[in-house]
């Protein structure tokens, strides 16, 4: 994925919070990042992410926080872990990266909280139901 493609990916995802969520927060909103990589691999994702936040106003410390977690390649073991893990957080927003497998332990723990992924087709995948109605997940478009 080129880098404008994946900030763009951002600043719409970002954009796609409800408000209802941001205005009820008493702290600071967290963003909870998960990818089956590893943070070596995706040095250039995780730049253009901070760059998508800033130019949508957030700023990591500032005004809202991320938590990341990697599971560099345990797609089984670490990645649901980490999923329910954020989900028991109470994150804002979930962001799941680096496969098929993010993307389904992310939706697997949750079906309330907002999960942002990137991927070809999530119909075929079987994560959303459709694209007019993804039930629970949010696609932003590659």
């Amino acid at each position: 994925m080129r880098r404008r493609e994946f900030i763009k990916l951002l600043g719409g995802a970002t954009a796609a919070w409800p408000f209802s969520v941001r205005a009820q927060q008493v702290g600071m909103p967290v963003i909870g990042f998960m990818s089956a990589r590893s943070p070596d691999d995706s040095k250039y994702l995780v730049a253009a992410f901070h760059q998508g936040l800033g130019e949508a106003g957030f700023q990591n410390g500032q005004n809202v926080m991320i938590e990341y977690r990697w599971a560099r390649g345990d797609y089984r073991g670490l990645l649901p872990a980490f999923a329910v893990e954020l989900v028991q957080r109470r994150v804002n927003v979930l962001v799941a990266t680096g496969g098929e497998a993010s993307d389904a332990a992310a939706k697997q723990a949750t079906s309330t909280i907002p999960i942002v992924f990137v991927m070809g087709d999530p119909v075929r995948a079987g994560l959303v139901e459709s694209l007019n109605r993804p039930a629970g997940m949010r696609q932003v478009p590659t």
